[in-house]
């Protein structure tokens, strides 16, 4: 049997606003983005580059996050530097769903980064300027991808259409960075 996440009453009215602000949403946005609001469940695949490992789970059904699944997805996307594991946010891995419907796509997301500890942070941060002191990947709210068979700028316009976070496309590097931060977008 699959746990599922208990909600407080203040979450449940939170996730009711949501759920009626993305109805009502779905009404002016792509079809692809109805679709993804209107389905009753949600996938997502994932591989990380720097592990090997793979995941490709159903999170969420009908309302509710399932907590192995998102346990799952946690592990392959840990700090493979320190094997840290932090919980991702929720938002990002809808961000990603709603972006593999919009693509029209099932192939898995392949992952360059995704948490970072503070440690690994700190040390990216000095070697690299392209590394944020406070990044989001800290907080499991940010993930470096790339996708297959999709172009990175098809990928980089899908991410920034979606208007969802911050969204970063570093074509020299090959992947876009997505986030739950405030909507912004850099990069050509």
């Amino acid at each position: 049997m699959t746990k599922r996440i208990a909600t407080s009453r203040r979450q449940f009215i939170q996730l009711g606003l949501g759920a009626s602000m993305g109805v009502a949403t779905a009404l002016t946005m792509p079809n692809a983005y109805a679709k993804a609001v209107q389905n009753p469940e949600r996938r997502i695949a994932f591989k990380n580059l720097h592990t090997g490992e793979k995941v490709d789970t159903v999170y969420w059904v009908e309302g509710e996050y399932l907590i192995s699944e998102l346990s799952d997805i946690n592990s392959v996307l840990r700090d493979h530097r320190t094997d840290e594991i932090m919980q991702m946010d929720t938002q990002l891995l809808d961000q990603l769903h709603q972006l593999q419907q919009t693509l029209s796509t099932t192939n898995p997301f392949e992952v360059i980064s995704a948490y970072r500890s503070p440690q690994s942070n700190a040390e990216l941060n000095e070697n690299s300027s392209g590394v944020a002191k406070k990044s989001l990947h800290m907080q499991g709210r940010a993930i470096d991808i790339r996708l297959s068979q999709v172009a990175l700028a098809d990928l980089h316009g899908a991410a920034k259409s979606l208007k969802a976070g911050g969204v970063g496309r570093y074509s020299r590097s090959g992947f876009i960075h997505l986030d739950t931060g405030t909507i912004r977008s850099w990069g050509k």
